[in-house]
């Protein structure tokens, strides 16, 4: 299983990647796979400012309904467009073309009390 060792972990199975102050976000490749063909991502969240572990938005998959939590605080400043066109870039590419929102970073020192990769790896078996 992919983990990229340069990205930080929830234990929600939501990834992120932080360029300066701003941040990526995304979910894992395990969560993907539990989840199954994506279908539909909602983000209703964009321009908000969020707590760390508000709900952001869902991600719609053929068997269930899942929401997508905020690894750090910050304000959400886009949704990848991509994704309403090619949901299933979530499911093909979930670290790169799949990510979800982008986001302001209020803290950057909260991104280092998220899981790092080999951590994330002992969290899902």
């Amino acid at each position: 299983m992919n983990i990229p060792q340069e990205l930080r972990y929830t234990k929600d199975h939501e990834w992120i990647r932080v360029d300066s102050e701003i941040a990526y976000v995304g979910i894992t490749e395990f969560a993907q796979g539990e989840l199954g063909e994506i279908v539909f991502i909602e983000v209703e969240t964009v321009g908000e400012t969020l707590a760390e572990a508000d709900v952001f938005g869902t991600v719609e998959a053929v068997k269930t309904v899942s929401d997508m939590y905020m690894p750090v605080a910050g304000k959400v400043l886009a949704l990848n467009p991509n994704l309403f066109e090619k949901p299933e870039l979530v499911n093909q590419d979930p670290y790169g073309d799949g990510w979800i929102i982008k986001v302001e970073i209020e803290n950057l020192a909260d991104v280092a009390g998220l899981l790092t990769a080999d951590e994330y790896a002992a969290l899902i078996g």
